[in-house]
């Protein structure tokens, strides 16, 4: 049975759309992608290798994994842990649109038995099942208590606006941390397990 994670880039304010170019998704107006590039730096590439190193298979959003598509396979290196894996293990894509996915090996779950999907596909893993960015699929694993870690990157730089990781109206959760890194340009690396529901109380006087 393998462990399904998330792992996604976040600004300060939590904003996690278009992270790696200009032109990667600008719905609803976004006008600032491309807001990770200038802090990526040597240690974000340590611990992204060290993350897919983990990898059994993967789980994306249908925008993700056509962004994935656009680029990895004419990226591909034997020597990088995150191009070898990613164009060699299997991607689990959920989508109700997508039907005969191009890059492969790659399933397309069924939408109307999503949760059921997941849960089959995670037992059908050995490693992790890895999310990465994914933000709608991702909220929604988050408010079925699917995710088992996250790996949040908090990068120091806040927009004001984009397409948040945890919207409003999600569930309250308290998480452990587990490991936590600062990169040389002052990405902050922290990895949670959550918990259950959160606890709420005063302070004592």
């Amino acid at each position: 049975m393998g462990k399904l994670t998330l792992t996604t880039f976040l600004t300060l304010d939590g904003v996690m759309q278009a992270p790696g170019a200009r032109a990667e998704d600008d719905s609803d107006g976004f006008a600032y992608g491309g807001w990770l590039a200038p802090h990526a730096d040597a240690g974000m590439q340590e611990f992204m290798e060290e993350v897919f190193g983990r990898a059994g298979a993967f789980l994306l959003g249908r925008r993700t994994y056509e962004i994935f598509a656009g680029y990895w396979p004419h990226h591909d290196d034997p020597a990088n842990p995150i191009a070898h894996r990613l164009n060699r293990l299997t991607k689990y894509v959920a989508s109700t649109t997508l039907k005969e996915p191009a890059w492969g090996p790659a399933a397309v779950l069924d939408g109307e038995q999503l949760q059921a999907e997941v849960v089959r596909a995670k037992d059908a893993t050995e490693g992790e099942l890895q999310v990465h960015g994914s933000g709608r699929l991702a909220q929604w694993l988050l408010a079925r208590d699917l995710v088992e870690e996250l790996n949040l990157l908090v990068f120091p730089v806040f927009l004001g606006a984009g397409r948040r990781l945890f919207p409003t109206g999600g569930l309250p959760t308290a998480c452990e941390l587990t490991a936590s890194r600062t990169t040389g340009s002052g990405t902050a690396i922290h990895t949670y397990r959550p918990t259950g529901r959160a606890p709420f109380r005063d302070f004592e006087a």
